[in-house]
């Protein structure tokens, strides 16, 4: 529950990134505090895009288990139940290539992997997951895609 009351649900610690949306008060020594929980999923977004980027460098696959092993460490975490729980809640395949975050069309996949992961990194329920900060950190991570987002969400 720590990273919802930091408007930060996938705990994303702090480091030399100057995030968007940043708290001016910063009470929390290890995890950044956002002003609301749409910045908190805009770094969650921004973070999967240099993910992808660099899996991509190291000609590996974009997969749920490679960005979980990059994100929930072993010698930090039971990395292989983060996984089990990731899969099991997202539906998507251990080892299925993701499409790049940017990608419109990737926003489905990556959008239940962003909330399976704030179940396992708050320990909530699946249904208390704030979609809409989601898909609100979406539109703020990537604005020149909002409008197709939007388009491309009425459409379905």
């Amino acid at each position: 529950m720590r990273g919802l009351r930091n408007n930060n649900p996938l705990n994303i610690r702090h480091s030399k990134d100057r995030w968007q949306g940043i708290a001016t008060t910063q009470t929390d020594k290890e995890f950044v505090q956002f002003q609301t929980m749409a910045y908190g999923y805009r770094a969650a977004w921004k973070t999967l895009q240099t993910y992808y980027k660099r899996l991509r460098e190291r000609k590996k696959h974009y997969t749920v288990e490679n960005i979980i092993r990059r994100w929930a460490p072993p010698q930090e975490n039971d990395t292989n139940s983060y996984i089990r729980t990731v899969l099991a809640l997202s539906g998507i395949g251990g080892q299925e290539n993701l499409l790049p975050p940017e990608n419109v069309m990737s926003y489905n996949r990556l959008s239940s992997l962003i909330a399976a992961m704030t179940v396992v990194e708050n320990g909530i329920r699946p249904h208390q997951v704030d979609q809409e900060a989601i898909y609100q950190g979406y539109k703020r991570a990537f604005p020149q895609h909002a409008q197709e987002l939007d388009e491309w969400m009425l459409g379905e």
